[in-house]
Order: structure tokens, then C-alpha cells, then sequence
């Protein structure tokens, strides 16, 4: 029953993981400009943050989901201005100094990790999809124990960790293959796209309040 929960909940870990958004990104990015460690430790900010929400709605604390509802257009426009202010930061950032800087001290892995965790908690609406893949897999019950419900909330972790930490090694695999002026491109691509998807999450809040 225990390890049943466990493989449900690294299930939906992952799923709530795999989908490639700004976090992705920026994991992938850090990787090849910083090592696995930093893309890593960044993608267990991420894990973190998703396991902190699949909390709420396996716990079913409904008046947190209930605040978020009602708070939603002001959280989505914070969150796009963070993610697109983060993708001028990528964009604007010159891969050589980076370089060097991490070769003269030791890459601050904390701060990777609490930035990304940050940013991944500016996207509380995926509590709801912790909810649709709850009820999915038929994980949580209203007279559910606490600890059985825990259970899962760590296989959450473990499948959202385990997908960054296969992400953030491919990623190393092939680092040593590129070269400085590639870097800069891949620092110009991504930050591009993580400002574009930032830009994106503000129109549709503008076009939701015109609608409105």
C-alpha cells in the first residue's frame, strides 16, 4: 500500500516535472553555463516549490486555493514580470565573465536553488493540476491519514527530483561540446524565450481582464 503511494506519487512528480517551461529553461541553461550542480540544485528549487503545492492539494487547504482563485490575475502578472525581467537577466549576461568568475570562487549553489524556487512559486495554479492528477490516481481520500498523504507528497519530490537530475546530466553530457561563442548564443536563445513565455503569461492576463 505504502510503496504503491510512493510510485504514484514519483509518477506525478515527474509528470508535473517533465513539461519544458521558463524553469526548464533555465535549468538547462545554468547547466551549460554553470555545471550540473548548479542545473540540478536549481531543478530541486523546483521540486521543492511543486511539492509544497502538491501539499496544499493533497491536504486540500481550501482556503488557500480559494485566495488564489480569487488573487489570480495580480499573481499571474507577478509572475510573468519575474520570469520575463529573468530572461532580459539570461539574455543580457555574457557567458565568458560567467565563466570566469565561477573558475575564481565557488558557484553559490543556494542561491541557484532559492531563485528557482522562488520563481517556480510565482505558478501556485499548479496546485489544480496536483488536484486533477490526485484525483486521477485516486491518491487522496477525505479521511485520509496524514502520514499516508505524506507518503506520496515525498514520492512527489523524488519523481520531480529524479527528473532533474536526468535533465541536468544529459545536459552535462554534451556541455564539453560547446564552445564559448556558442555559449553566447545559448545564453541569447534561452533568455529570449524565457522573456517571450514571461511577456505571454502578461498578455493573457490583459487579454482576460478585456474579455472580463
Amino acid at each position: 500500500m505504502l510503496l504503491i503511494l510512493l510510485v504514484k506519487g514519483i509518477v506525478i512528480g515527474l509528470l508535473a516535472s517533465i513539461p519544458l517551461g521558463p524553469i526548464g529553461v533555465i535549468c538547462i541553461q545554468r547547466t551549460i553555463n554553470k555545471g550540473r550542480s548548479s542545473g540540478f540544485v536549481s531543478g530541486l528549487g523546483a521540486a521543492s516549490a511543486d511539492t509544497f503545492f502538491a501539499a496544499i492539494a493533497g491536504f486540500s487547504l481550501s482556503f488557500i486555493i480559494s485566495f488564489i482563485e480569487e488573487k489570480q490575475l495580480i499573481i499571474e502578472v507577478i509572475g510573468g514580470i519575474i520570469v520575463a525581467l529573468l530572461g532580459l537577466k539570461t539574455f543580457y549576461t555574457n557567458p565568458v565573465s560567467q565563466l570566469k568568475r565561477h573558475k575564481r570562487k565557488k558557484n553559490k549553489l543556494i542561491e541557484d536553488f532559492f531563485s528557482v524556487l522562488f520563481l517556480t512559486a510565482t505558478n501556485p495554479f499548479a496546485i489544480f493540476v496536483f488536484v486533477a492528477l490526485f484525483a486521477a490516481t485516486g491518491i487522496v481520500a477525505h479521511d485520509q491519514h496524514f502520514g499516508i498523504t505524506s507518503i506520496a507528497l515525498l514520492g512527489v519530490f523524488l519523481g520531480g527530483s529524479l527528473w532533474w537530475y536526468i535533465l541536468s546530466s544529459l545536459v552535462n553530457f554534451f556541455r564539453h561540446k560547446f564552445r564559448l561563442k556558442q555559449l553566447w548564443w545559448i545564453n541569447k536563445i534561452s533568455g529570449a524565450i524565457i522573456f517571450i513565455l514571461g511577456i505571454l503569461a502578461i498578455i493573457n492576463v490583459i487579454k482576460e481582464i478585456w474579455i472580463g
